[in-house]
Order: structure tokens, then C-alpha cells, then sequence
């Protein structure tokens, strides 16, 4: 039993059926890379670590030194691949790591790298459209000799990000950085440098373009069973793409008090709202310190005993309340659902996003990382 306030609820069945749908897309022959940064999209670094490394998986991307220090501490062997940037002063951690490869791209970390006592594996990431990190294709020759006259450096990959394939029908952005990957991949070739792994596909691609694939595809807000926008859920409709994605995250509390206010008495800080009738209010333990926006504030439902409940007032650093006035039987320690499903009703991560005008990645990522993140069928 939890005996937090709040707490993550992971469905291993949910998480197991996402890869396999994704190893069934790609094939036996493209490896799999899972990325659980920023705390496993909110899931849970070490848990969904730990799971994933059971079912299939090739390799975890993570975006910190610390992510893969973490890792390598609780006994997670996969091979990692470091998505950000680690400090120059800080890369002889490295040197007590194994099987952990890094991104690279200025030579300055290049120089630092080559200091070390110990091979190192990296990955180029060049730019071809987002105009954040990446070595330009103009310098990409010049930077792989520059990293090959270090003997201890090994360039294990290549790979890029798209910059607009998710959030829009129209791709042609996106062949236009696929076609730039593939030029300095033949450059490359054409100079008789062999990169083992070429990888460009994120989770939006994975699903829609094959041609996206290389060696290796790496799958981040899919696999936890979110699509990556309408957008791509659209495209994959249209395609007739027969994949099904499973959510795993369910994020749950407890009611805390519940509370008789009289018609016309306000809610919450700044009076913000008033009750319009004799309500019951129930105080719900979770507040914006655990990463419940405060936008949620009288727009946001939670669902107790079946039935939604609208969030009334402000929401606070701690707590919350909801109407349940309308719900029999509400008491306190009732299950409260903040996203996931209960009974016949269920509140998404989309819909979550959709009324804060932002993306599921921003909420799952958002939820406070002390709470605890249970695994559950």
C-alpha cells in the first residue's frame, strides 16, 4: 500500500505491449533505443529502466551524466546513450562508467575526451534543421578526422532530430533533413569511415517512415503509449497504420477532508470562485509543488467514485479542491484520479494538455519526481 499523499501508478502490461508494438514496426534487423530522460517522461528513471531491460530493448537514452551514474547504480547494464551536454570539467566521471556512450559535437569536448584513460564511445549528432545542438554537415568531415586522431575515441554513431514531423501534416521539412542525413552519411562512406550506427527516428517517425529507420530508432513519449500529437495520430490513420498504444502512466491521491460551503461563500486563494449553490468540497492533497498546474485551477476534473468532479478555485502549492456535490457517497481516503481511468471514466494526459494549451510531454514530464512511482499489472 502507498502511504505518500500522491503517487505514479506504471502498468507493466501497458509498457511490455508499447515496445512490442514498436519491435513488431521496425523489424528484427533496427535496434530499439527507449529514451527515458527527464525522469523517464515523468515515469520513473529506474523503474522504467528496469522494466524495459527485460523486454527487448537495445539501449536507454538518457540526457545527463547523472541519469547514467543513477543507472549504472541501481544495476541497469544496458547500454546508454547520453542525449546532453556534459560539462567539460565533469567527463572523467565518465571514466568510471561502462558501456556508456556519449553525444558529441565541438571539439573542445572532443580534446577534454581524449585526455581520458579509457576508450570512449560517441555519437555524432549533427544539425539538419532544429538549430540547437549539432556539428553543421559543412564541418561534419572535418570533425570526425579531428575525433579519429584520438585513439581512444570510437564514433559508434550518427544521428539527427526532426524538427517538425510531429506537430504538422505536411513532412516535407523533414525529408528535406532526412535527405541532408543521408548526404553526410555518404560523405562519410565515400571517405571510407564506417559508422556502425545511423539512427534519425523518434517515435512520430518510427511510426510513419520507414525510411526513417537506419540502424536504430529511438522511441520516447510513444512507448509510455502517448501519441506524440494529433497530428501523427492522424498521418498513421490515413496510412492505415494498425499500431495501438496503451497509456502507462495512471496518477492517483486521496480525498483529504470534505467540507459543506455554503452558496455564495468563495474557494480558495483570491476568491477566485464562488460556489453557486450549497456544495460539499472535498480537499484533494496534491497542489502545483507536485507539478498539478496551476491553470488547472477551476477549468481541471478529477474522478472520485466513478464520477468527475470539477476543480473549484485556485490551485495551491499543496492542495486543491473539487465539487463533488453531485457524487453519493464521497468520504475521505476515497481514490482520487488525476490522470488515468476509474469505472467508466477516464481524464488523458491530451486532454490535460489541451486544456493548459500545451503538450502530454509537458504533463507526464511535469509531475514531481519525489513522488513515488509504483509498478502495478
Amino acid at each position: 500500500m502507498v502511504k505518500a499523499n500522491a503517487w505514479v501508478e506504471i502498468s507493466r502490461s501497458a509498457l511490455i505491449h508499447n515496445i512490442r508494438q514498436f519491435k513488431k514496426i521496425i523489424g528484427p534487423r533496427v535496434r530499439l533505443l527507449v529514451a527515458v530522460k527527464a525522469n523517464a517522461y515523468g515515469h520513473g528513471l529506474v523503474l522504467i529502466s528496469g522494466l524495459v531491460e527485460k523486454n527487448g530493448v537495445d539501449f536507454l537514452g538518457v540526457n545527463s551524466l547523472e541519469e547514467a551514474e543513477i543507472l549504472r547504480k541501481n544495476k541497469v547494464k544496458l547500454p546508454l546513450l547520453i542525449l546532453g551536454y556534459v560539462r567539460l570539467n565533469e567527463l572523467q566521471r565518465l571514466q568510471k562508467l561502462s558501456n556508456v556512450s556519449l553525444t558529441v559535437y565541438n571539439k573542445e569536448t572532443i580534446r577534454r575526451l581524449g585526455l581520458l584513460n579509457k576508450t570512449v564511445k560517441v555519437h555524432l549528432k549533427l544539425e539538419t534543421g532544429t538549430a540547437r545542438q549539432g556539428i553543421l554537415p559543412e564541418n561534419l568531415l572535418d570533425f570526425v578526422r579531428y575525433i579519429r586522431r584520438r585513439q581512444n575515441l570510437v564514433i559508434e554513431g550518427l544521428y539527427t532530430h526532426y524538427a517538425n514531423i510531429e506537430d504538422t501534416l505536411n513532412h516535407d521539412f523533414a525529408f528535406k533533413q532526412l535527405s541532408l542525413f543521408k548526404q553526410s552519411a555518404k560523405l562519410l562512406s565515400d571517405h571510407h569511415i564506417h559508422i556502425p550506427l545511423l539512427h534519425t527516428a523518434c517515435s512520430a517517425a518510427a511510426i510513419l517512415y520507414q525510411q526513417t529507420y537506419f540502424d536504430m530508432v529511438r522511441s520516447g513519449i510513444s512507448v509510455y503509449g502517448l501519441w506524440s500529437s494529433n497530428e501523427t495520430k492522424l498521418v498513421a490513420a490515413r496510412q492505415r497504420k494498425s499500431l495501438t498504444l496503451k497509456p502507462v502512466l495512471s496518477w492517483k491521491t486521496v480525498v483529504a477532508q470534505i467540507k459543506p460551503v455554503k452558496k455564495g461563500q468563495p474557494v480558495g486563494y483570491g476568491c477566485s470562485e464562488r460556489v453557486y449553490r450549497d456544495s460539499q468540497i472535498a480537499v484533494i492533497p496534491v497542489g502545483y509543488w507536485d507539478g498539478f498546474d496551476r491553470g488547472m485551477g477551476s477549468l481541471g476534473n478529477v474522478i472520485v467514485r466513478g464520477q468527475r468532479a470539477k476543480i473549484i478555485g485556485r490551485i495551491c502549492m499543496n492542495m486543491f479542491m473539487a465539487d463533488v456535490t453531485d457524487i453519493a457517497g464521497v468520504e475521505i481516503e476515497d481514490e482520487v484520479v488525476l490522470i488515468g481511468q476509474q469505472g467508466r471514466e477516464e481524464i488523458t494526459a491530451n486532454e490535460f494538455a489541451q486544456k493548459l494549451q500545451t503538450i502530454n510531454y509537458e504533463v507526464v514530464t511535469r509531475i514531481n519526481p519525489c513522488l513515488p512511482r509504483v509498478a502495478v499489472k
